[in-house]
């Protein structure tokens, strides 16, 4: 049984602080699903625990199986057993997937004899074309396809934990319940999941364990999957206090990583992951 433990984390962008004390335990099997409104914290809190640069951790622990997380670099992290799937994956012109998935595996000292044949196995599986695993990864790519991609990686690489930060952001029904119903299946060989969204549709094939709702960088409630009921019918405004609306937001600036702004406030860094891609740690 392994679990990821964060206890205590607060973290702050650009001198503005945005995760003010989390504290969540997802063990092997589960999914944590962590919803919030715009500038919550949650994508912060996703990139925190995966070592992006420009996030300054100011107190609090992240281990996994006992590894203290924030200690290391990302990809570090990724060995230890950690995969995030991200908002607006990226682009990596002159690398292919096979390529990606075939240096992880030899950097993890895994054997890669039967590696693309599990690719195809999964292609098929979650409906992504077979073509793209020789292409340079995510180039040219939908959204959907994108998000395919990522759910390939993390099937083939089989971490301990994965963070999905807004998996159903640019999926369409198809996409996210192929991709969802994938997630899922991991579950139950032992994937532990946290899973970060605005929306419960991503639910109905990944089914939540735990829900839990993130305002202003503080988890404000915590229940089971009938708490996503309840914020379906209510929105957010039973967990808003009068004076959030008064708290500091950090900047929103451009999405470092490629399409888009982030939904949640990011900062500003350079050369994120190095030249490498991020999923394939």
């Amino acid at each position: 049984m392994s679990e990821l433990v964060i206890e205590g984390l607060r973290a702050t962008v650009g001198g503005t602080e945005i995760l003010t004390g989390i504290d969540l335990t997802v063990r092997s099997g589960e999914v944590h699903a962590v919803m919030g409104p715009n500038g919550a914290g949650k994508s912060t809190l996703s990139h925190v625990l995966m070592g992006r640069p420009g996030y300054e951790v100011t107190s609090g622990t992240a281990t996994l199986d006992g590894i203290d997380l924030l200690g290391l670099p990302a990809w570090e992290r990724a060995q230890a057993g950690l995969f995030l799937v991200m908002q607006y994956p990226t682009e990596v012109p002159g690398v292919s997937l096979i390529d990606s998935l075939s240096a992880s595996f030899a950097a993890s000292g895994r054997p890669t004899d039967d590696m693309r044949a599990r690719m195809v196995d999964e292609a098929e599986r979650i409906g992504f074309d077979e073509k793209f695993l020789d292409r340079p990864l995510n180039v040219d790519l939908s959204g959907g396809e994108k998000k395919r991609n990522e759910t390939l990686q993390l099937s083939v690489l089989e971490p301990r934990f994965a963070i999905l930060d807004e998996l159903d952001s640019g999926l369409d029904i198809d996409a996210l319940r192929a991709c969802s119903a994938r997630v899922e299946a991991a579950t139950e060989t032992g994937l532990g999941v946290l899973c970060i969204t605005h929306y419960t549709r991503v639910l109905a094939e990944l089914r939540a364990d735990r829900v839990h709702i993130l305002v202003r960088g503080e988890i404000r409630a915590s229940g089971g999957p009938e708490l996503a009921d309840r914020l379906e019918a209510e929105g957010y405004t039973a967990w808003i206090r009068p004076e959030d609306e008064m708290a500091p937001s950090a900047p929103r600036p451009v999405d470092v990583f490629g399409e888009g702004s982030f939904a949640d406030q990011q900062p500003v860094v350079e050369d994120p992951f190095g030249p490498g891609p991020f999923a394939a740690g």
